[in-house]
C-alpha cells in the first residue's frame, strides 16, 4: 500500500525538482516535453530543475540544444533538439480513432466528406511542408492553407470573423511537416527544421505512456489517456509490458517495475516556485497533490492559473507575479504557517524568478496566514 505522500515525494525526485544543478541532456521532463505556456513556461521549468537557462530564450532563436513543437493536446512543448524526429513519431496518433479524438470537432466534416483523419493529416502535412520554406507567421501560413485546402478542412471562426483551418489538425500536422516554433513569438512564428524527417521509431524513454508512468506515476489508464488526449483503449493497447500494479490509498494504479523501489522509499526536499503549467502540476490525479476541493479549484481555475509554492514535496501555497513598470513583486498566498526559514527560501526562489525575467525583485507580498 502506497500513500499519497510517497507519490508526491517520488514525483518531485523523478522530475528532479530536488536537484540544484543539471543540464539539458539529463533533464528528465524533456522526455515528455516541458509545456511552454506563459512567461514562466518551459525555460522556467528547466531553471527550477537546476538548468542554467541564460541565453536560451528569444535571443538564442537558433539554440542547438532545444526545440519548441506543438505536440500533445496541441500545446507548445520544449524538447531536446536531438530528439525532434523521434518526438514527431512518439506524439503522432496511434490509429484512426485516436486521430479523430485528438482533433475534436474537426473530424466531423472529414467523416462527412469520406476522408480518413490520418489521410487528412498527411495531406495537411504535405501542404505545410510545401508552403513554409522560411520563418512564417502563423496567420500568413493559415491564409495560404485556406487557399490551398478543401472546405472540409476549414470552419468559420467567430473570433476572427473568417474561415480558416481547424486548429488541432493545424497544430498536429506542423511537427510532422518539420516545423518548429520560434520561442517567445506572439503571434507564433514557425520555421522549417533543416533536414528533418519523422523517425521510423522512437526510444522507450520518449514514449508518452512510459514517460507519464515514470514522471507522473503511479497512474491509471484513464489518467494517462487524458494527458495524451487519446482513447483509453488505445492507451491500454500501448501499455508497457513492465508496468506493475500498486495500490495508492486503496486505488489500483500502475508503475514501471524499475521505479517501484524508488516509489517505496521516496523522500524529497527543497523549495521551488512552480510555473502554472509545470509538469508536476500536470498529472490528471490532482487530488493526489491537493486533497482539499477548494484548494484544487484555486490552484487549477478555468482561467488565470497561479503558480504553486512547493516546499519539501508538498504544495504549501500559491504565487502570482506582479509587474508594474520597473517593479516586480511576487504575491504569495500560503496555505499554512510558513516558518521564518521557509520564508527565506521562498524569497530566494522569487529572486531567482526575477533574475530569470531579467529584472530585480522589489517585493514579496504575503496574504494573511491561514
Amino acid at each position: 500500500m502506497i500513500e499519497r505522500q510517497q507519490v508526491r515525494h517520488y514525483r518531485v525526485h523523478a522530475q528532479q525538482l530536488d536537484r540544484e544543478q543539471g543540464a539539458v541532456a539529463d533533464t528528465a521532463v524533456l522526455d515528455i516535453g516541458a509545456q511552454d505556456t506563459g512567461p514562466d513556461g518551459a525555460l522556467w521549468a528547466l531553471e527550477v530543475r537546476g538548468v542554467d537557462t541564460a541565453g536560451l530564450g528569444a535571443a538564442a532563436e537558433h539554440h542547438d540544444d532545444l526545440v519548441w513543437l506543438w505536440t500533445l493536446r496541441g500545446a507548445p512543448h520544449c524538447y531536446r533538439r536531438a530528439d525532434a524526429a523521434q518526438i514527431a513519431a512518439a506524439a503522432a496518433p496511434w490509429s484512426e480513432a485516436d486521430a479523430a479524438k485528438r482533433i475534436f470537432d474537426a473530424s466531423r466534416p472529414l467523416k462527412e466528406a469520406g476522408v480518413p483523419v490520418l489521410e487528412a493529416l498527411d495531406t495537411l502535412t504535405d501542404q505545410m511542408r510545401a508552403i513554409v520554406k522560411e520563418p512564417m507567421v502563423k496567420g500568413e501560413m493559415s491564409s495560404r492553407l485556406h487557399e490551398a485546402m478543401p472546405e472540409h478542412y476549414q470552419r468559420y471562426c467567430k473570433v476572427c470573423d473568417a474561415v480558416h483551418l481547424y486548429e488541432m489538425p493545424f497544430r498536429l500536422s506542423a511537427v510532422r511537416a518539420g516545423l518548429e516554433l520560434v520561442p517567445d513569438t506572439s503571434p507564433p512564428v514557425l520555421r522549417p527544421m533543416p533536414g528533418f524527417a519523422v523517425a521510423p521509431d522512437y526510444d522507450d524513454r520518449l514514449d508518452p505512456v512510459r514517460a507519464y508512468l515514470h514522471l507522473l506515476g503511479p497512474a491509471t489508464h484513464k489518467q494517462v489517456a487524458e494527458y495524451v488526449d487519446a482513447p483509453v483503449r488505445e492507451v491500454k493497447a500501448h501499455w508497457p509490458e513492465d508496468a506493475v500494479e500498486v495500490q495508492v490509498d486503496g486505488e489500483t494504479r500502475w508503475m514501471l517495475d524499475a521505479d517501484v523501489e524508488a516509489l517505496q522509499g521516496a523522500e524529497s526536499s527543497g523549495t521551488r516556485l512552480l510555473g502554472p503549467y509545470d509538469l508536476y502540476l500536470q498529472g490528471r490525479d490532482r487530488a493526489t497533490l491537493v486533497s482539499d476541493a477548494a484548494k484544487v479549484k484555486a490552484l487549477w481555475p478555468v482561467l488565470g492559473r497561479p503558480g504553486a509554492v512547493l516546499i519539501d514535496g508538498e504544495i504549501a501555497g500559491l504565487w502570482r507575479p506582479r509587474k508594474s513598470g520597473k517593479k516586480f513583486n511576487v504575491a504569495v498566498e500560503p496555505w499554512r504557517d510558513l516558518a521564518p526559514a521557509e520564508r527565506k527560501l521562498v524569497e530566494a526562489e522569487a529572486e531567482k524568478l526575477a533574475a530569470f525575467r531579467g529584472t530585480a525583485l522589489t517585493g514579496l507580498d504575503y496574504t494573511s496566514q491561514p
